[in-house]
């Protein structure tokens, strides 16, 4: 096979990896949970996209690595923050993008992106879990509604509730209260996925409001959540088809441009 690029996105819940060809087609891509070891999932992460390839480790010419376990990338590949990735990924999906929101299991994040596609400003919320996958996966064992679950519950809410703490510890308390009080799942649903919008939307009004916006990571496939922040920003969001793999497809994208310098 061709010499082809790769990118590995490891992040706290999950990693992902994407290999490009020579002229920047996807020729193989994996998506795994994370074990606690981040040197094993990256490896396996990059092992099982050159299996969907067709390709062995020989066929690599270039790896950047990217997310929270960014330094386990193998083969000594280079690594670049999300803000980057993510930002390289959705532009190369939707080429006239200037605002990405990325919401990943250890942080969340607004990016905003100039004409020329290049990171103009970026706001992350990394301090606590609030406003993060893990506050999602964690309401959604309190409701045990699965994290697949979750969005399509709060789509069928009835009746707006209002939940006050976007602290995990505090917000899970708050749930089972409202549990108590006979407050149905669906509507427990959409107040979660409000407060988390609230939290979104002050990072994106940090960098600006802009259209095409791109919606990023594994929050993305939460329809009930994207619906939240729409209507708070006045903004259409743009949904890639696999929006996890937006960070492994940009550090991809620039392994290949790594590649394409060192040929001259």
């Amino acid at each position: 096979m061709a010499i082809i690029a790769a990118g590995v996105d490891v992040g706290s819940l999950t990693a992902k990896a994407v290999l490009l060809t020579r002229e920047g087609r996807v020729a193989g891509e994996s998506l795994i949970d994370c074990t606690p070891d981040l040197k094993v999932s990256a490896r396996e992460a990059l092992s099982l996209a050159l299996k969907s390839a067709g390709a062995v480790e020989q066929d690599l010419g270039a790896v950047v690595g990217t997310g929270y376990g960014r330094g386990s990338v193998p083969r000594g590949g280079r690594a670049v923050t999300e803000i980057t990735c993510h930002a390289r990924g959705a532009r190369a999906l939707f080429p006239a993008v200037l605002l990405v929101v990325d919401v990943g299991g250890q942080d969340s994040k607004a990016i905003r992106l100039g004409p020329a596609g290049r990171v103009a400003d970026f706001a992350m919320n990394d301090k606590c879990a609030a406003g993060t996958g893990r506050f999602l996966n964690a309401m959604a064992q309190t409701l045990r509604t699965g994290i697949e679950g979750l969005g399509p519950a709060g789509l069928q809410s009835q009746a707006a509730l209002d939940l006050s703490s976007t602290c995990t510890v505090f917000a899970e308390s708050e749930v089972l209260s409202l549990i108590a009080q006979g407050a149905t799942v669906p509507d427990i649903a959409h107040a979660v996925h409000t407060a988390m919008a609230k939290r979104l939307a002050g990072l994106v009004r940090l960098v600006g409001a802009a259209e095409p916006a791109v919606f990023t990571g594994g929050g993305a496939l939460n329809g009930d959540l994207v619906g939240c922040l729409q209507s708070m920003l006045g903004l259409r969001f743009l949904i890639p088809e696999r929006p996890q793999m937006a960070g492994a497809l940009g550090a991809a994208h620039l392994a290949l441009e790594d590649m394409r310098r060192t040929a001259g």
